[in-house]
C-alpha cells in the first residue's frame, strides 16, 4: 500500500492538484495528519465498520478521492451506457443468444465460464432488468482517462461501505466536508428503494423488500447490514426464509410473511440448492422456482456473474454497436482469451506481466508471483485448456495520496468502484463509490482484497447536478404513489428463530460479563485489603470468593480454594487469587472468562447488526480496547486490570441503558430481555451457592455476605436496612424475596413472566408459563429466616436447596426456550451431500 514519500503535490496533474489542495489536507502537517487518521480510525471502530471474516477493522484512509463535476460528468454517462450494454447483453445470452450465433462471442467463453447457470434461463423475468444493480471497477491511468478492470454483476460489494465511509468523512473534518460540499450519496438511497418497489412482481403498491446475506461470516457482513438498516428493509439469512404454498416467506414469530423482492448477495450457484445442485447452506431452496413462476423478483437475478469475465472487455465494443447501436465510452483494460491463437500466443509470451483467471473453476494467479518453474506449468496447463483461461493486463495506475500510518503523505495505486441501479428509465449512478487500494490475487485466490479505502467526492456542477436521465437526485415523476406506500415492515419485524437466537443469547453474554465484572470487583478488592496482610481476621473468605467466581463464570480451572489456616497458606490463596482473576479477565479461550464473553457477545450482535444502534458498536469496541490492552500490558499491574474490569462494567451498563431505552418492544426485545433475565438469576444462585451455603467464621462470612452484595449491586440499600448487622439471612431476603430489588430472584421471575407474555400468545409453550409459576411459588413459599440456618456439620441446606431448585429450573427454561422459541424448524443438512464433496445423482461428484 505504501509507496515513495513525496511532498504534498508530486505526481498529480495540474488540474487535480487544484482539487485537492483547495482547504489542503495536506497542508496539516505530521502531526495534523496524525491526529486526522487517529480520528478516522476510532470514528470506523465505533461504527464497527468492519472487513473481512475475522472482523478486522475497515482501513478507510483520511483523504478522499476528489472527481471534478467535468470529470465526473463523462464517468456517469459511461457506467450508465456500461450498465445497459450488459443488461442488454445478459438478456440475450439468457434468451436470443444472438451474440454467440453471429460470432460476437465465442461460445466457449458464454457456456463455459462458470457464471453461466443454464436452469437460469427462465428465472429473468419481464418485469426485473437482467442487471439491476451493477458496479465497476475503474483505474485511473497516466494520462487521466479511465478504464474499466472488472465488472460486478454478481453480488456487487461495496454500496454500504461507501454510505458509511461518507459518514465517517463529514464527521471527522466537518469544516472541509461544509467548505468542498460533493454531492450526497443520500439520493442515490432514495432512487434504490423506490427502484426497488418498481420491481415487485405486479407492481403491488406495499412490497416486503429483504436483503439475503450469506450470514456474519461473510467478508461483506458489514455491507449488507448497512445498506439494509439504511434503506430500511430487513436482513435475512437462509435460515429466515422458507418456501411454502407457492410462495416464499419470512419467518416471523408465529407467523409467515410474504417476501415480493429479494436483493441478493449470494452467489448465483448458492441461492437454490434445489435448482443448483449446491452443497451450501446460505440459499434458499425452491427461490429460483419462484422467480420463474413470476410470484418474487430476484435482483439481480441468479446467472449475473457470466459478465464477469475479464476477457470479456475486448469484445464489449463491438457488442455494444449489435445491442445498443451505440461505441462504447469507457473501454476495458486489455484482456485476452486463450481460445484463440492470437490470445494463447499472446499470454505464453507475457505470462509474467498478466494477471490470470481460469473462468471454468475462478483460480487466478499473478504472472509476476510464480517462480520460473511454476510458470512452465502454468504455460503448459493454459495450452491443453486453452478455452479455460483468460488474462488481463496489469493497469499501471496513476498514483494517489495517501496518509501513512506515521502521519506521512505517500502515494499507492488507486481503484474506483462506481455504482450505477436500474429503474424504468434508465440507470442512476451513485454520485461517488469508494476507492480502494488494492491487494492483488495471489496463487489461488479469487477475490483481491482491499488494503485501504477512499472515499469519492464527486464536485457539484454549478450548471446541475447531472448531464443525462435518470442522474441520482432525481427521482422519476410516475413513482410518488410508490414511494408514499411504503409502509415497511409490520411492527414484528424480523423475528425468525435465527434473529431470536442472536438476540436472546446477546441478552445473556452481555449478562455474564457484566455480573462477572462486578464479582472480579468485589474479590479484587478483598485480595487488596488481604495480599499484604494475611494475618487479618476474614482473610480466609478470599479463598471463598476466588472459587465462588470461577463457579460462577461456570469455568472451574481444576482447582479449588477452602479457607486459609495460616499466614502461608492465606500468601499462598493471593497469588493464586491473582491469577484466577487474570485468567478470568483475559483468556479469551477460557469459557466464562470477559474475554470469552465479549467475543460471543461481539458475535451475537454481527448476527443482528441490523437491528441494533450504532451506538453498541461505539460501547463494544471501547471494551474489546480495553480487555486488549489489559492483554497486552506485561508488567502484570492490577491497577490496570481494574481499569478493564471497569471499562466492561461501564459498557455492559451502556448497553443495558441502551437496550431500556432506545429498543422497541417487539418479540426480539423480549427475547434479549428474557436471556438476560435468565442469565442474571442463574449467576445469582450460582453466586450463593457457592459462596454462602456452609457456615464460615464470623469475620470471614462477614466478608463474604460484604462482597456478594457488592458484587450484586445492592449492599447501600442492605446498609440502609440493616443498620450494620450482616448475616445470611436478611441478605436472603433482599437478593431472593425482595420484588423491589432489580437484581433479586424474584424480580427475574416475575419480569420473565411478563416478558413472556409480551410475546405472541400462540408461540408461548405452556410449559413455560408453568414453570414460571412454580418457581415464583417455590421462593413464595420458603421462609426467609430459614435460609440461614445450618445443620450440625454447618451446612445451610435450606439455602442450598433453594439455589439448587431455582437455578435447575431457570436452566430448563433456557432449554425450552432454546428448543422452542429459537430452534430452526429443520435440521439443515446439504441437500446434495457434504460442503466439502457435492455428491449428485447418478454419482456424479463435483
Amino acid at each position: 500500500m505504501a509507496g515513495e514519500g513525496l511532498a504534498p503535490t508530486d505526481g498529480l496533474s495540474e488540474d487535480r492538484r487544484e482539487l485537492n489542495e483547495a482547504d489542503s489536507i495536506l497542508a496539516l502537517g505530521g502531526e495534523g495528519l496524525r491526529r486526522l487518521r487517529g480520528r478516522v480510525r476510532r470514528l470506523v471502530a465505533n461504527d464497527g465498520i468492519t472487513f473481512e471474516a475475522e472482523n478486522s477493522a475497515w482501513n478507510l484512509d483520511p483523504i478522499p478521492l476528489v472527481v471534478s463535476a467535468k470529470e465526473w460528468n463523462r464517468l456517469e454517462a459511461a457506467m450508465a451506457q456500461r450498465a445497459r450494454l450488459l443488461d442488454a447483453l445478459l438478456t440475450d445470452l439468457y434468451g436470443e443468444q444472438s451474440v454467440v450465433s453471429r460470432g460476437l462471442l465465442p461460445p466457449e467463453m458464454v457456456y463455459g465460464h462458470r457464471g453461466y447457470l443454464r436452469g437460469a434461463h427462465a428465472a429473468f423475468t419481464a418485469n426485473v432488468r437482467a442487471l439491476f444493480l451493477h458496479s465497476a471497477d475503474l483505474a485511473r491511468l497516466p494520462g487521466g482517462e479511465f478504464a474499466v478492470i472488472t465488472d460486478h454483476a454478481q453480488a456487487p460489494l461495496g454500496v454500504g461501505y461507501a454510505l458509511a465511509d461518507r459518514k465517517v468523512l463529514s464527521r471527522a473534518m466537518p469544516q472541509l466536508y461544509q467548505k468542498a460540499m460533493p454531492r450526497p450519496l443520500s439520493a442515490f438511497v432514495q432512487v434504490m428503494r423506490v427502484a426497488l418497489a418498481s420491481v415487485a412482481p405486479g407492481h403491488i403498491s406495499d412490497p416486503l423488500v429483504a436483503i439475503l446475506s450469506p450470514g456474519p461470516e461473510s467478508p461483506a457482513s458489514f455491507d449488507h447490514a448497512f445498506l439494509a438498516s439504511v434503506l430500511g428493509y430487513p436482513l435475512v439469512e437462509s435460515t429466515d426464509l422458507t418456501v411454502r404454498d407457492g410462495r416464499l416467506w419470512m419467518r416471523a414469530l408465529g407467523k409467515r410473511l410474504p417476501i415480493d423482492v429479494v436483493v441478493r448477495f449470494v452467489d448465483s450457484a448458492a441461492t437454490d440448492p434445489l435448482d443448483q445442485r449446491s452443497a451450501s447452506r446460505t440459499g434458499v431452496a425452491g427461490l429460483t422456482e419462484m422467480a420463474r413462476r413470476g410470484v418474487v423478483s430476484i435482483v439481480n437475478p441468479v446467472g449475473c456473474g457470466v459478465v464477469e469475465n475479464v476477457a470479456l472487455g475486448s469484445y464489449l465494443p463491438q457488442i455494444s454497436r449489435a445491442l445498443i447501436d451505440e461505441d462504447l465510452l469507457l473501454e476495458s483494460v486489455p484482456g485476452w482469451w486463450a481460445g484463440t491463437s492470437d490470445g494463447l500466443s499472446y499470454i505464453s509470451d507475457h505470462l509474467p506481466n498478466l494477471l490470470l483467471e481460469n473462468i471454468r473453476t475462478g483460480e487466478s494467479y499473478v504472472g509476476s508471483d510464480l517462480s520460473r518453474a511454476q510458470r512452465e506449468e502454468l504455460t503448459q496447463r493454459i495450452g491443453s485448456d486453452d478455452w479455460q483461461w483468460c488474462a488481463q493486463e496489469r493497469p499501471d495506475y496513476e498514483r494517489e495520496p495517501i496518509v501513512t500510518g506515521a502521519g506521512g503523505v505517500s502515494t499507492a495505486p488507486v481503484t474506483l468502484r462506481l455504482f450505477s441501479v436500474a429503474q424504468r428509465a434508465g440507470y442512476t449512478t451513485m454520485a461517488g463509490g469508494f476507492a480502494y487500494v488494492p491487494i492483488e490475487q495471489s496463487a489461488g485466490v479469487t477475490v483481491p482484497g482491499i488494503g485501504a479505502a477512499k472515499d469519492i467526492w464527486v464536485q457539484a456542477d454549478k450548471r446541475g447536478e447531472g448531464t443525462h436521465p435518470g442522474a441520482a437526485g432525481e427521482l422519476p415523476d410516475s413513482f410518488p404513489d410508490l414511494i408514499a406506500a411504503q409502509h415497511g415492515l409490520p411492527w414484528e419485524g424480523v423475528s425468525s428463530p435465527r434473529v431470536l437466537s442472536d438476540l436472546f443469547w446477546l441478552g445473556r453474554y452481555a449478562e455474564h460479563a457484566e455480573d462477572t465484572a462486578r464479582l472480579l470487583n468485589a474479590v479484587r478488592e478483598r485480595y487488596q485489603d488481604y495480599r499484604f496482610r494475611p494475618w487479618l481476621p476474614g482473610s480466609g473468605s478470599l479463598g471463598v470468593l476466588v472459587s465462588a467466581l470461577a463457579t460462577v463464570a461456570d469455568s472451574q480451572s481444576g482447582a479449588s480454594l477452602v479457607a486459609a489456616d495460616s499466614v502461608t497458606d492465606a500468601t499462598a490463596d493471593a497469588s493464586f487469587a491473582l491469577a484466577e482473576m487474570r485468567s478470568l479477565t483475559g483468556d479469551g479461550e477460557r469459557a466464562g472468562s470477559l474475554a470469552y464473553s465479549v467475543r460471543h457477545l461481539e458475535s451475537a450482535a454481527r448476527g443482528v447488526r441490523d437491528q441494533l444502534s450504532v451506538d453498541t458498536w461505539m460501547v463494544l469496541t471501547g471494551v474489546r480496547e480495553a480487555i486488549s490492552e489489559f492483554c497486552e500490558d506485561e508488567s502484570k499491574d492490577p491497577v490496570v486490570m481494574a481499569a478493564a474490569h471497569t471499562a466492561v462494567l461501564h459498557g455492559m451498563l451502556a448497553l443495558a441503558g441502551l437496550g431500556a431505552e432506545s429498543m422497541v418492544r417487539d418479540p426480539g426485545w423480549y427475547l434479549l430481555d428474557i436471556g438476560r433475565r435468565i442469565e442474571r438469576g442463574l449467576q445469582l444462585t450460582r453466586l450463593i451457592g457457592a459462596s454462602l451455603t456452609k457456615q464460615l467464621a464470623a469475620a470471614e462470612e462477614r466478608a463474604v455476605i460484604e462482597s456478594v452484595l457488592l458484587a450484586c449491586e445492592s449492599s447501600v440499600m442492605y446498609r440502609r436496612r440493616q443498620h450494620g448487622v450482616v448475616r445470611v439471612a436478611p441478605m436472603a431476603e433482599l437478593l431472593v424475596f425482595d420484588g423491589s430489588n432489580p437484581r433479586s430472584l424474584i424480580y427475574q421471575l416475575e419480569r420473565l413472566q411478563s416478558d413472556f407474555a409480551g410475546l405472541p400468545e400462540e408461540t408461548v409453550p405452556v410449559k413455560v408459563t408453568r414453570l414460571i409459576t412454580d418457581l415464583i411459588t417455590h421462593i413464595r413459599r420458603a421462609d426467609p429466616s430459614n435460609l440461614g440456618a445450618t445443620d450440625e456439620e454447618g451446612h445451610r441446606t435450606v439455602l442450598r436447596s433453594l439455589m439448587h431448585a431455582i437455578g435447575t429450573g431457570l436452566g430448563e427454561l433456557s432449554e425450552i426456550v432454546e428448543s422452542s422459541l429459537l430452534a430452526p424448524p429443520v435440521d439443515m443438512q446439504p441437500l446434495w451431500g457434504s460442503a466439502e464433496r457435492a455428491e449428485f445423482p447418478g454419482g456424479v461428484t463435483a
